[in-house]
């Protein structure tokens, strides 16, 4: 019984571990395929951005979701329903013969990847404890850091050697396999007949999903416009009534008592931040390398694994940091923010464009370390805070933060460039095409925005970093209050404040 046991939890870790591996590769790698997809669909600007920012927001939208309903109805149920969504967008994509077609079909993988990331911690969350669940997510953390690192290298040299559907096609198969492999992983049925708490779930994705689209739209169609306003009012509108309905519900799709527990806070404040201090340069830096300075999508894929690669190599440092050397994890998420804002500061001192990669190398590498410390070690030190009977719900709000972060980052980064640019050459045709990696005409405005934007990064995870410290730091103990809001241990690490 013991083998057995022993083997359907190596199965189910392994094939997680295959989706913690082909979801953040295809994110990353998508990114390195832009200019590509935008010469052979004839798309720029807005609409060939909305390729990542489109799957960002519809995953971020119904992450939350999707952890509760792992909660409810099975995790492995969720978790296969999200790899079959994945995998049919993904595939659909590849044969997209029109922008529009390819934007629709990446909003829609992206709903699958957000049954598929959220359900796939809560997994293993709830098979795990102590110091085995800090090893098996700092294992998540590598593995995923490994596709992030990998993605845009590779797809850089799918799309040169035969172009960016091939791309697609590799993730979507990978999802098909993964998803036959579930067959292997044991399944939890629920105890009684699921509620679905569908008021919450209602306004929550609608009013997230406006409130972000209308950030999406903000940079490109000025705040003051109506197809911005009305969405942005509506999106607010609807999250406050989303708040209150949490309050009457006897089965929230959100217990809003997580968010009044300071450590899970803290932590989820440092999973937003940490997302903010990557997302930019992950997404728009390849596109800049290649616009500006005449590289193949395969070079800019080497220059890109200066930031990718730390984030494979880290987790499983952190996680060994922490359970066998006791450093306290809050330690090593303060660190990564004041790494990343380091990074992004450098980057603004650096970045030109005949800068190499050894020119580079440091800014993207600090930027990559901060990264790798906290992948992994956020989500086991967050729900470790948390009931086990919650702890899907929890992963989906991680997910939540981190994703809207992500999304906030694009739609902002993206629009910012736009702007700066524009405002410098006063064109607004060639600013959507020196945005868009089209031409290098006027690279050194274009470096100017860039070094203006990652400059504010950087001051802002600086700043973020107090906070977290803050919301973090151990209590005095004759002021704790234990029954309240206890401070757990670290995962993994007994004897010291986490």
């Amino acid at each position: 019984m013991t083998s057995r046991r022993f083997s359907r939890s190596t199965l189910t870790l392994l094939v997680v571990l295959f989706g913690y591996l082909t979801l953040p590769m295809g994110m990353t790698g998508t990114s390195v395929a832009l200019p590509d997809i935008g010469r052979d669909l004839d798309a720029s600007g807005a609409a060939l951005q909305w390729v990542v920012t489109g799957y960002v927001l519809a995953a971020t939208s119904v992450m939350l979701v999707t952890g509760s309903l792992g909660d409810l109805f099975g995790r492995r149920r969720v978790y296969a329903t999200g790899l079959g969504i994945y995998a049919v967008g993904t595939l659909a994509g590849a044969g997209a013969q029109d922008i529009l077609l390819l934007d629709i079909a990446r909003t829609f993988a992206g709903i699958g990847a957000a049954g598929v990331m959220t359900t796939g911690v809560a997994i293993l969350a709830g098979m795990h404890e102590g110091p085995a669940r800090a090893r098996v997510f700092a294992t998540v953390g590598t593995t995923a850091g490994f596709g992030i690192a990998i993605g845009p290298t590779l797809s850089g040299w799918l799309v040169g050697a035969f172009g960016w559907r091939a791309s697609f096609l590799l993730f979507g198969g990978a999802a098909v396999l993964i998803l036959l492999l579930t067959r292997l992983m044991p399944a939890a049925r629920p105890e009684g007949r699921p509620k679905v708490d569908r008021p919450g779930v209602a306004t929550f994705v609608a009013g997230l999903a406006l409130l972000m689209f209308a950030v999406t739209r903000g940079g490109e169609s000025g705040w003051g416009s109506a197809q911005v306003l009305v969405p942005l009012l509506l999106g607010i509108g609807l999250l406050a009534l989303f708040v209150r309905v949490e309050r009457r519900s006897d089965h929230p799709v959100l217990d809003l008592s997580l968010i009044r527990n300071r450590t899970f806070r803290g932590w989820l404040t440092g999973a937003t931040f940490v997302v903010l201090g990557s997302t930019g340069v992950t997404v728009f830096l390849p596109t800049y390398l290649q616009g500006t300075g005449d590289r193949s999508a395969s070079a800019t894929g080497v220059i890109m694994l200066l930031l990718t690669v730390p984030v494979f190599v880290l987790p499983s440092v952190a996680g060994r940091l922490v359970t066998s050397y006791g450093v306290p994890a809050r330690r090593l998420l303060l660190t990564s923010l004041l790494l990343s804002a380091a990074g992004n500061l450098w980057l603004a001192s650096v970045l030109a464009p005949d800068a190499g990669a050894a020119r580079l190398a440091v800014p993207l590498l600090l930027i990559g370390v901060a990264n790798g410390l906290g992948l992994g070690q956020i989500d086991a030190q967050a729900l470790s805070a948390v009931a086990p009977e919650r702890v899907g719900m929890a992963s989906g709000l991680l997910s939540t933060a981190r994703g809207g972060a992500g999304a906030l980052a694009l739609a902002g980064f993206g629009a910012a460039l736009l702007t700066l640019v524009e405002s410098r050459v006063g064109d607004p045709g060639l600013a959507d095409r020196v945005a868009s990696g089209r031409t290098a005409e006027v690279a050194g405005e274009f470096t100017d925005a860039w070094q203006i934007l990652v400059g504010t990064v950087g001051v802002t995870l600086a700043l973020a970093a107090v906070v977290v410290h803050r919301l973090l730091r151990p209590r005095p103990e004759p002021l704790a209050d234990p029954v309240a809001d206890p401070e757990p241990e670290p995962v993994g690490a007994p004897g010291r404040a986490a």
